[in-house]
This record gives structure tokens, C-alpha cells and sequence, in this order.
């Protein structure tokens, strides 16, 4: 008995010793209850009891002895078997380890292999010996721009007989960085310049800054008063426009990094700035010559001021906001808040006691500036006062009353209205009518003048409540009501606009607009493609209501308006450019004096300049000329005069766009591009307007190479935001980037941007759809890495691949690149980027990584010389796929198609080209279509996303049957058996037909009429749920089958829908039926077997 106990107690004392202290405490009670020493058989009598009471019967012990060793034998049995699986956990983990620190050594030995070395400079990138295990967009992205750059990739040849393809940079304002918005005209800029370049087109894409004049000036202004507590005015023009340069210098540079970084191929030998010397020169002649042809004027006009910087400003740079009650607003310079949304009523008293006359107006402080009422013709109230006069109750001015039918609507308060015909623009208008009197009250900064009487030297909001306490004081006020009203107020400066009368420079654009309208909607003529179509109603629009354009501004930084005014004798300083006759034209100081010398022959005549600069669109709408070396007759303008399309935002249609066209038109002979693409607006996640003061204007470096949420913040302290807007951004950020914004890389960021045209309004931006494709990336690497893997290092690609002697999913493959290709070509042809980018992608993910890749991997599961044949023609479609496949996602992710295609062993039958941007981009390939391979593999991929549903994507193998109603799809599926079960995860396919008995044991799903699979069930899978997919499957057809039905039986349907709409109605409907029998026989089998389980 002891023997056994001992010998068993000596493997687990020994094992116990070599495994480690986690399993002593575990095991030593356990081993202590199974090896403790027997009692001895005979015992002390208790006293008082006889001898023989302890005295156990011999056939009773016999019998619990061999119970108790028998006992032990198990207890034994189960002890050895757990020492021996400790054991070998023991050494499975020792040899795991050892592993490990093998595979680490080797590893730590072979790092360098995966390291790029370092790449000097323009040098073509040296790469690491062995692909990188993940992708990384840093590593990945390095060296190769500067590369392609000195090779002179992006460099356009005025020489060559390619025929051109030329899109000029919309130019990003020199104000400071760019922002997301600029990232997506770079990305589809340069996917189109990418494509065109690869497609043999002679490619100049031409890199550009805008001056951006207004905005520029604002932003130097506020940093001279932040740094330096001074204005402009403190410092003179000639230091303040130094200073400009200094912010241009430091800007510009930034600027062109980011779209170096971005990967944007622009010819940067062409780099151009609208305010160097031969753009300025450009702008220059451009006014004098416009200016001669009579399309250059002044006037005395009213427009669009800004009391803050003192200028007129575009209607662009107006924000209008609506204000339903009375708000109360900041204004720069006012200590107290303004407020708006208030009508006031008050009277003016009438000539010849007639009592008086009630008007209303929002700004009752221009009523200083009133030169008449009007009131319509068909009024009776007011019939006896036609011809009278209202006397002005500050300055005892006559007010005429006027009749006038256009602007007055009787029904409209009072019926009568007062007239500021230089402070409001349908007052300029009636004033222009009835031959008004136009009074200016106001300063350039917004102060009353001399005009304003007693109110003179007042701020104009401050007068505001002076005039209105006054008012009644006289008696005059009559009340102040909530009027709802729309403001506006300056972008740049977030003053509220003043209507103003100024004389300004004026281009006369009745003709070139009617020019440019029919350049885009004259169907037997038409010049210019507007994408999408949509906007070309707003074309239509604007320009048959087009007005003359202000092109002068009071600003110091711009380019200057190249007029100078004739001082004569006797003239006063006051007086200066008043006389629109004394303006001379001319493109320098020299030619200037000749002209007025000319012009007032014999009289002494000093010379002065206007002091005011051209708008900033006025270059811009030059640029397609200009940068080309308009007004000279160059190479480049002749090469790709006009350009090729103009890619840029629907808000500047009109504003740009529209004026290049008129300028391009009258000045070069020709509209300045034939096709215009407008792309949508980037706003936030959550739809937002991106501003600074939110906090939700993005860096698109900081999405290529991520950013912590300090970084965030820390870019907002360098801004020009005050303290407040700072705060109030950076909550923001914190709401929107948290964690801040991971690294993405410029590859994913392009193609995310391109990917998000399809919404043609507004884009809204979620940064984790960005994260999602740098996701991708990592797969493309990896599928690429296990291509390579499977090429080998000697593989040598073959010249042809003849598709009829390749396996079957090698024909598939080959049969939808030709259509990924297809769609891939006609989408950007007709410029759906986004549908473009989904085609490549499509079929990098889900035919070729998902389907193909794993289609093959049997023919390399260890050599089998079974599959010698098949796994070399696998090699050769795989390097086929990855070669045309790389070149076909070029345009969309240039540097990670770069890296993989230099990896790619390259063909020693023909020179393949330096880069992937100068190789050729796929074409269709006419023998590689194959619909029948396609339709055959349609048949598999539903038989296999029914059994992937049916393991709920289970990795186990299991068998399935696949049950054939025709004798077509068993052949099928008999010749891709092997598929089949490759991407279904199958351990066997079985074929059955309708007279085999019903599998049991197994989960059913119906693919279509003519197919059902069968799949072994596993574990404690419920049938039920089976059952109630099926039912809902049949549900869905009955639905379909009435929809269907209710139309076929709708009256007059036979006489008319179309033949061939009519036939695939009965198609789909037979179809339907054929598939609902199906259904009911799986469920009819489902049910069974639920019922022979009960059973069991």
C-alpha cells in the first residue's frame, strides 16, 4: 500500500521543484491531503467499552481497502496527468521564450535592414533592405519630393509637342499659413496634374501668392499695434509697406513648406507673386489699356466704407447678419455696446405751417445728411404736399418732397420716407433721379463733420443718441420700435459698414459681362464648362445684373493706381481730384509728365499721384495672363494660353472667376481657362464655419504630422486673437481634439480630401475619417509586404501575361482592375473625384487585398508541386496587379505609391520610367476583360459572404454543402471548389442536389433561387435564430413581389412603360418567386431540425 503512495510522491516533489514559487502554495496542501500516513489498524479501546466492539469485520475491510486504492489510483492517475501538462507548459514556455529572445536577437542583429538610411538632398531616397513591419507616413514620406523636384519632374516644357494641360494655383493670401481649405484645392489640383502628367500630357501647374491687400494690411496693423503700441499712421506709409514685405518674407516661406509637404507637383520655376515686378507690371498696363478703351473710369459713387481702416471694401469682405430684436453689439472703438434692431419715427416740420411729415429710418443719425422725402404719387395723404418743402429742424435745411413711385410703398409705415442720397444705396439711386443734393456727414473714421452742425466731431453711434435726444427735446420724436434688419459688418475688421459716397475707380462691366455670360450659357458657342453644372445659374444671375466694379482702395499696401492729377495754378490741397478731367493715366512718372505735358501745353503743372491702391482682385482677376508673362508675347503664352481649368471654391465665383473671365476676354483674346471646377466648402465635424475665434481652423501639417492639444493651443497664443477669442478657441479645441490630432500623413489627408467631393455644397470634416485612411495605408503596406514576400528576391517579372493559361481568380482579378481602370478614367475625365478615388479603392481593398490575395494563398502553403504551375503565374498576376494598381492610386496617394513601386522588382524586358509620376497610367487592357470569369466569380463571392454569415466570421474550419438547382452553377462551383473553400474558411465543400437527403446538424442560408449552403453547426449556435433570418428574408421578398406586382397592375402600364422595363419587372418577379421557394424549403428543413432536437 505505502509503495505506490512513496513512488508517486517522488515525481511531484520533483516536479514541484522545478516548477516555479506560483505553484508550490497551489499544490503543497493538495499533495499533503493525498500523501499523509495511514492510521494504524488497531486502536486504544475506549475505557468502558469491551475489547471486541473495536474490532473492524474482515470482509468490510477488505472491501473499504480496495475502495481507498482504488481511490488513490484515480487521485493518482490525475496527478501525473497534471504533472505532465505542467511540464509541458513548463517547456513550451521555456522554448517560447527562447524563442522570443531568438527572434529579439534577431531582430536587434537585422534593425538596420528596416531602417531608411539617410538620403542627401535631391538625392533619389535610399531605402531600407527590408519593408518596414507597419507603415509609418513620416518614414514613408521622406526625401522622395525633394527628389522629384530636382529631377525636374514638375517642370512644364513651352517646347513640347505633348499637348498642354495647365491649371494656375488659386493664390493663397500671403496673410499667414494655409489652412485645411487650401489642402483641398491642392489635392484635387494635384490628383488632376498627377493624372494628366502620367497620361502624357505636357503638365504646368503654376505656384502663386496673393498680395491679399485688405487682409494683409489688417493683420500687420494689428501686430504693430500688439508689439509696438503704434498705428500705420505712427510709422508713414514707406515703413508701414516695409514692414509688410518683412510679413510677406517671413509667410510666403511658410506657405510654400506646407505645399511641399502636402506633396503638391507645381512647377515652382514659374512661382510668382501678384505683386512682383512683372505681375505689377502686368496690372499696371492692364488699367492703362482698359483705361483707353474707355473701360476704366472715375466716379463720385457711394459704397461699401469701413470707418476702422478707412476704405472702401468688396461686397466679399461683408458679413451680413440678421438681427431679429433689438441687440446690442460691440463696434471697434466704442466703450459701450451699440444698439441695433431699433426703428425710430420722428417729424420733420413742414414749410407754410402744414403741419409736418412722419418718417422712420434705423440710423437716425444720417438724417443729418437728408436731402429730401419722398412719398408715391398715388398717396392722398400726402397729394397737397407734392413740390412743398420739410425744414431741417437742426440747420434749417428746405427738404424737398419728391414723388416716387419705385421706392415708395404706401402700405409701408408712414408712406413717406426720408432720402440720404449719400448714406443709403436706394436713396443714391432716387437721388440720382430727382437730381438730389448729396451730403456727406461723416468723416473717413466715422466722426460727424462740419455738415453735421452741433453734432460736429461726434462719433457716429454717439450721435446717434444725441440726435434722437434732441429730436425730443424739439418735439419732433414720435417713437422707437423693434425692427428686424440685417447689418453689415466688416470681416476683416468687425466695423459696421457705412454706405459712403467716394470718388473711386470704376471698370465699366456691362460688355465684358455680357461676354462672359454667353462664354458659359451660349449653347452653339460655348467657351467655358462650369462643374457642377448647378452654379452656372448663378452665373447666369450675377452677371445679367452685373454692376461696375469699384477697383480702388484707401489702403498703403497694394499696387498703386497708376493715375496721377494735374495741380494747376490756384488750385487748393482741398480740391485735389475733385475734376475728374484732371486725372492722367499712364504707366509711369515719365510717360505721365508727356501726356499732361500734352494736355495742358503751356501751363506750369505739378504732377501728384493717387495715394490709393488697386483691389486686390484686380491682380488676381490677371493672374491666368500674368503668370504666363502677359502683356509680353512669351513662350508660355503662347504654349498654354488659354489654361486648361480653373479649380477653386463656389463663394468667388463671381468675385474671381467671373472678372478673370472678362479681363482674360477683352485683354488676351480669349477666356482665360475652358472648364471651371468648383469644390465644396470644408466647414467643421459639426458643420461650423471654420474660424479662428472658434478654434476649429485647421493646420493641414497638423493632420499630416499629428499635434498634441498644447500644440493646438499654443498656435492660437501666436495668432493675432485677443485674449477672450483665445479662450474661447481653445475650449473648443479641447471639445473637438482632446487628445489632440494624430499623425495621418499627407497621403491620407489627400486622399480623404479628395474622397469628400462628392458633397458638392459643404463638406463637413471629420479628422477620424482622415485617421481611417492612414489605417489603410498600413494595409496597402502590408498586402504589398506579403506580395513581396511571395515574389521572392530573385523574381524577374515576365514582358507579357497571356490571361487564358491563368488560374481563375487570376482572370478575375485582371477582369475588374480593366474595370476599376475604366470607371477610374472616365470618373476623372468628367471630374467626380470622389467616384474616381472609390473605384482605385474599391478594388485595392476589396478585390484584390480581400479576395484575390487570399485566393492564392494555397498555391504558396509549402510548395506544393501540385501547384508549381498555378503558383508562377500567381507570382506573375500578383506583380501585374501591384505595378498597374500602384500607378492607378498614384494621383490620389503620390508618395506611398512611390515607395512601394521603387520596391517592386522591376521587368528587364523594357526600361521601366525613374519615378511612378512619370510613368504611364493605366489603360484598359482589352484581353484581360473576361465576363464570364467575373459573373463566375459573382456566383462564389454570394456563396461565400452566405457561409461567412452563417460561422459569423468564425476562424474555425468547419464542413458546408452547398445544395445546386442548376446544372450551371454546380459546374461552378465544382471548378472553384478550391476558392470556395479558400475564402470561406471551409475544412470541406460538399455539392448536393435536390434529391439528396437534407444535411442535419447544420445552419442553412438561401443565396438565391438556384443556391442554398449548408454549414456545420458548432458549439451551442441556435437554430431559431436561423429560422426567424429566413422568415425575415421571406418577408422582404413578399414586399418586393406586392411592390412590383402594384405597379405591373396599375392601369395603362402595358401601353405605357418601355418593353424592356416591362420584361425585367417579370425577370425580378419570377426571380423572386424562384427564391421564396427556396426560402420555404430551408425553413420547412430548419424547422425539422429545431423539432428533432426537441426530441433529443
Amino acid at each position: 500500500m505505502l509503495g505506490p503512495h512513496f513512488r508517486v510522491l517522488v515525481k511531484p516533489q520533483k516536479f514541484h521543484h522545478l516548477i516555479g514559487n506560483q505553484i508550490k502554495v497551489a499544490a503543497a496542501p493538495y499533495l499533503l491531503r493525498r500523501f499523509h500516513i495511514q492510521p494504524p489498524l488497531l486502536q486504544s479501546v475506549p475505557a468502558g467499552k469491551p475489547m471486541d466492539a473495536g474490532i473492524e469485520d474482515p470482509e468490510k475491510k477488505k472491501k473499504k481497502e480496495e475502495k481507498a486504492r482504488e481511490k488513490e489510483l484515480k487521485k493518482q492517475k490525475a496527478l501525473e496527468k497534471a504533472a505532465k501538462l505542467q511540464t509541458q507548459q513548463a517547456n513550451a514556455s521555456k522554448k517560447s521564450e527562447k524563442k522570443n529572445v531568438k527572434r529579439a536577437n534577431e531582430e536587434d542583429d537585422n534593425a538596420a535592414d528596416f531602417i531608411d538610411p539617410p538620403t542627401p538632398f535631391g538625392k533619389k531616397k535610399e531605402m531600407s533592405r527590408q519593408m518596414a513591419k507597419q507603415y509609418s507616413p513620416s518614414a514613408v514620406e521622406k526625401s522622395w519630393y525633394e527628389w522629384w523636384e530636382k529631377a525636374g519632374y514638375f517642370v512644364a516644357d513651352a517646347k513640347s509637342s505633348k499637348p498642354p494641360f495647365v491649371i494656375v494655383l488659386p493664390p493663397p493670401n500671403v496673410t499667414g499659413a494655409l489652412h485645411i481649405g487650401h489642402a483641398l484645392t491642392a489635392a484635387v489640383e494635384d490628383t488632376m496634374i498627377r493624372w494628366r502628367r502620367m497620361s502624357g500630357y505636357n503638365t504646368l501647374w503654376v505656384p502663386g501668392m496673393d498680395h491679399a491687400g485688405i487682409a494683409t494690411q489688417v493683420v500687420v496693423e494689428k501686430k504693430l499695434m500688439r508689439e509696438r503700441r503704434l498705428t500705420r499712421h505712427d510709422i508713414g506709409r514707406d515703413e508701414f509697406v516695409s514692414e509688410v514685405w518683412k510679413w510677406k518674407d517671413n509667410y510666403g516661406g511658410t506657405i510654400l513648406k506646407q505645399l511641399r509637404r502636402l506633396g503638391a507637383s507645381l512647377d515652382w520655376s514659374r512661382e510668382c507673386f501678384t505683386m512682383d515686378e512683372k505681375r505689377s507690371n502686368a496690372v499696371t498696363e492692364a488699367f492703362v489699356r482698359l483705361h483707353k478703351q474707355g473701360l476704366i473710369y472715375r466716379d463720385n459713387r457711394l459704397v461699401n466704407w469701413d470707418c476702422v481702416l478707412r476704405t472702401a471694401i468688396s461686397e466679399i469682405e461683408v458679413d451680413y447678419i440678421d438681427i431679429k430684436e433689438r441687440t446690442s453689439l460691440e463696434v471697434p472703438g466704442y466703450k459701450n455696446r451699440v444698439e441695433f434692431g431699433v426703428l425710430t419715427s420722428f417729424a420733420y416740420p413742414l414749410e407754410d405751417d402744414l403741419g409736418e411729415i412722419v418718417v422712420a429710418t434705423t440710423r437716425v443719425e444720417t438724417m443729418l445728411g437728408d436731402t429730401a422725402i419722398a412719398v408715391h404719387p398715388d398717396d392722398d395723404r400726402y397729394k397737397h404736399l407734392h413740390g412743398k418743402h420739410a425744414i431741417h429742424p437742426f440747420n434749417g435745411r428746405r427738404i424737398r418732397i419728391i414723388c416716387d413711385a419705385i421706392l415708395v410703398d404706401p402700405e409701408f409705415g408712414t408712406g413717406a420716407v426720408k432720402i440720404t442720397p449719400a448714406h443709403d444705396p436706394n436713396d443714391f439711386n432716387v437721388g440720382k433721379r430727382h437730381n438730389l443734393e448729396f451730403i456727406n456727414v461723416f468723416t473717413d473714421d466715422g466722426i460727424i463733420n462740419q455738415d453735421g452742425g452741433e453734432f460736429a466731431g461726434m462719433p457716429r453711434f454717439k450721435a446717434r443718441e444725441a440726435v434722437t435726444e434732441a429730436l425730443k427735446k424739439k418735439g419732433l420724436f414720435k417713437e422707437a420700435k423693434t425692427n428686424e434688419m440685417r447689418l453689415g459688418i466688416c470681416s476683416r475688421s468687425k466695423d459696421v459698414v457705412e454706405p459712403m459716397i467716394k470718388p473711386q475707380w470704376y471698370v465699366k462691366c456691362s460688355g465684358m459681362g455680357k461676354g462672359a455670360l454667353d462664354a458659359a450659357v451660349d449653347d452653339e458657342n460655348r467657351k467655358l464648362d462650369i462643374i457642377p453644372r448647378q452654379y452656372t445659374a448663378d452665373w447666369k444671375r450675377w452677371l445679367e445684373n452685373i454692376r461696375d466694379w469699384c477697383v480702388s482702395r484707401q489702403l498703403w499696401w497694394g499696387h498703386r493706381v497708376p493715375a496721377w492729377y494735374a495741380i494747376l495754378d490756384g488750385d487748393k490741397p482741398e480740391d485735389f481730384g475733385l475734376l475728374d478731367e484732371r486725372w492722367v493715366v499712364a504707366r509711369n512718372d515719365e510717360e505721365a509728365k508727356a501726356l499732361a505735358s500734352q494736355k495742358y501745353e503751356g501751363k506750369e503743372v505739378k504732377l501728384e499721384r493717387d495715394p490709393d491702391v488697386l483691389d486686390t482682385w484686380f491682380s488676381s482677376g490677371l493672374f491666368p495672363l500674368s503668370v504666363l508673362g502677359w502683356p509680353e508675347d512669351t513662350e508660355d503664352l503662347r504654349a498654354f494660353y488659354p489654361t486648361s481649368v480653373l479649380e477653386t471654391g463656389h463663394d468667388i465665383l463671381f468675385f474671381w472667376v467671373a472678372r478673370m473671365v472678362m479681363l482674360g476676354s477683352t485683354l488676351g483674346g480669349n477666356v482665360p481657362f475652358t472648364k471651371v471646377y468648383l469644390h465644396p466648402m470644408i466647414r467643421d465635424a459639426h458643420g461650423r464655419k471654420m474660424s479662428k475665434s472658434l478654434g476649429n481652423v485647421i493646420d493641414p501639417l497638423d493632420v499630416v504630422n499629428g499635434i498634441l492639444l498644447e500644440g493646438l493651443h499654443t498656435k492660437l497664443s501666436g495668432g493675432n486673437l485677443d485674449p477672450r477669442e483665445i479662450a474661447i478657441a481653445q475650449e473648443g479645441q479641447k471639445k473637438d481634439y482632446p487628445d489632440g490630432i494624430a499623425e495621418c500623413g499627407a497621403d491620407a489627408l489627400h486622399f480623404a480630401l479628395v474622397s469628400y467631393t462628392a458633397q458638392s455644397d459643404k463638406i463637413n470634416l471629420d479628422i477620424q475619417r482622415v485617421v481611417g485612411y492612414r489605417q489603410w495605408c498600413n494595409k496597402l503596406w502590408n498586402a504589398v509586404r506579403f506580395a513581396m514576400s511571395k515574389l521572392g528576391d530573385d523574381y524577374v517579372p515576365p514582358s507579357t501575361v497571356n490571361p487564358d493559361v491563368l488560374p481563375f481568380s487570376c482572370q478575375w482579378i485582371l477582369s475588374v482592375l480593366n474595370k476599376a481602370i475604366c470607371k477610374t478614367v472616365l470618373s476623372l475625365e468628367s471630374y467626380e473625384f470622389s467616384d474616381a478615388a472609390t473605384a482605385v479603392y474599391a478594388w485595392w481593398q476589396y478585390q484584390l487585398c480581400d479576395v484575390f490575395i487570399e485566393a492564392i494563398k494555397p498555391y504558396f502553403s509549402g510548395n506544393n508541386p501540385k501547384f508549381a504551375s498555378e503558383r508562377g503565374l500567381a507570382r506573375d498576376t500578383l506583380w501585374l496587379c501591384l505595378d498597374t494598381g500602384l500607378r492607378l492610386l498614384h494621383p490620389f496617394m503620390p508618395f506611398v505609391t512611390e515607395e512601394l513601386w521603387q520596391r517592386l522588382p522591376s521587368s528587364g524586358h523594357h526600361n521601366r520610367a525613374a519615378s511612378i509620376m512619370i510613368s504611364e497610367y493605366p489603360s484598359i487592357v482589352e484581353c484581360w476583360t473576361n465576363e464570364r470569369v467575373e459573373s463566375e466569380m459573382s456566383v462564389i463571392d454570394s456563396i461565400v459572404r452566405s457561409l461567412r454569415s452563417l460561422s459569423q466570421e468564425s476562424r474555425e474550419r468547419r464542413p458546408a454543402l452547398v445544395l445546386c438547382r442548376t446544372m450551371s452553377d454546380r459546374e461552378i462551383i465544382c471548378r472553384q471548389q478550391l476558392e470556395i473553400e479558400t475564402l470561406a474558411n471551409l475544412s470541406s465543400l460538399t455539392v448536393i442536389n435536390e434529391n439528396d437527403a437534407a444535411p442535419i446538424g447544420c445552419a442553412v442560408s438561401v443565396v438565391n433561387e438556384s443556391l442554398s449552403v449548408y454549414l456545420k453547426i458548432l458549439g451551442s449556435r441556435s437554430a431559431e435564430i436561423d429560422l426567424e433570418k429566413i422568415r425575415k428574408k421571406m418577408e422582404d421578398i413578399k414586399l418586393q413581389q406586392e411592390k412590383i406586382t402594384k405597379v405591373m397592375n396599375a392601369a395603362g402600364y402595358k401601353e405605357k412603360v418601355p418593353e424592356k422595363i416591362q420584361k425585367a419587372n417579370a425577370d425580378k418577379l419570377e426571380s423572386l418567386e424562384k427564391e421564396k421557394l427556396s426560402l420555404e424549403e430551408a425553413s420547412q428543413h430548419m424547422e425539422a431540425q429545431i423539432s428533432s432536437n426537441k426530441q433529443d
